[in-house]
């Protein structure tokens, strides 16, 4: 079962910041936290990035039972 964190409004949108979901790749993942976590999760992830112990992973990455998967919303703000 891979650790999956949750940041910002994708944390927000599940009611918590991490769970553990079991899957054997990312897809398999985000699709039982949607399950989960719900439409409005959903509509978050949808614009989400996802990392995969800290690198870029797309959904048919391999996820050990080790693994952390990070689901991670855009941010904006910063100086101008």
């Amino acid at each position: 079962m891979a650790v999956l964190r949750l940041f910002a409004s994708a944390r927000e949108a599940a009611g918590t910041g991490s769970d553990v979901v079991d899957g054997t790749t990312v897809g398999e993942v985000l699709d039982l936290a949607v399950d989960r976590y719900g439409a409005a999760f959903a509509r978050v992830l949808g614009t989400c990035r996802v990392w995969v112990n800290g690198d870029a992973a797309d959904r048919s990455a391999a996820v050990a039972p080790t693994d952390e998967v990070a689901v991670l919303p855009p941010v904006s703000g910063g100086c101008q």
